[in-house]
């Protein structure tokens, strides 16, 4: 019985229900259908790229597996390298503008054996071009500053797709807010809708009169057209 009721009051106060749920979708639906990229989140970018290390090799027959595991070595150690405050420093050297901020920059770098990726991200477009530039520079020019492994030579490093700014995907909590707001819209209209119905005196059902401990002895139907 307790479902019954339940059902009857979400049908009989039905509109107080959709009132906050309307209102609430008002603001949120343009923000659900709006698929055009933001600029809110910033700006990111990525640059692939292979590299090896100088290797003086004789003429010799076979395979060249250890070429191969020496490249692979090479990426991995550039990958950690791009990670630490000194890539981010040779960084800052290479830029001309003095006053662009790197306070906004965010770099990681991950790599698949011989293939490496660094990505990018900065509030502002044209400031992550140039940084993406300065950083190139350094990935092909510094190498052996910071890597000793390397005999005093810059690692051989190939781009191999072009970096492309691109304007970041808005945060997770951003793009659940429309979602939320409707759900919260929903919860308001289920309340008003219960508290309405604890302080509304009508009787509307004759259960309704046997929760208040009275008898029923008869009722009478409803005309039906």
């Amino acid at each position: 019985m307790e479902y019954i009721e339940l059902i009857r009051i979400l049908f009989r106060r039905w509109w107080l229900i959709a009132l906050p749920v309307v209102l609430g979708g008002v603001i949120a639906v343009p923000d659900l259908l709006n698929t055009a990229p933001s600029s809110a989140g910033g700006y990111t970018a990525q640059v692939r790229y292979s590299a090896a290390q100088r290797l003086n090799l004789p003429q010799r027959d076979g395979d060249y597996t250890d070429v191969w595991q020496a490249s692979e070595y090479t990426v991995d150690a550039l990958t950690k390298w791009a990670r630490s405050a000194s890539f981010r420093e040779e960084i800052r050297a290479q830029l001309d503008d003095a006053e662009l901020s790197l306070g906004s920059l965010q770099i990681a770098a991950d790599n698949a054996r011989s293939i490496g990726v660094i990505y990018f991200s900065h509030s502002k477009s044209d400031a992550l071009r140039t940084i993406v530039d300065a950083a190139l520079i350094v990935l092909t020019s510094r190498s052996q500053t910071y890597l000793p492994q390397l005999g005093g030579e810059a690692a051989i490093v190939t781009i191999l797709d072009p970096a492309t700014v691109t304007p970041a995907p808005p945060a997770l909590t951003s793009r659940l807010t429309p979602l939320i707001q409707l759900g919260i819209a929903l919860l308001v209209g289920l309340a008003l809708a219960f508290f309405a119905e604890y302080v509304d005196p009508t009787i509307y059902h004759q259960d309704d009169l046997r929760r208040m401990g009275m008898t029923l002895v008869g009722s009478i139907p409803s005309e039906r057209a």
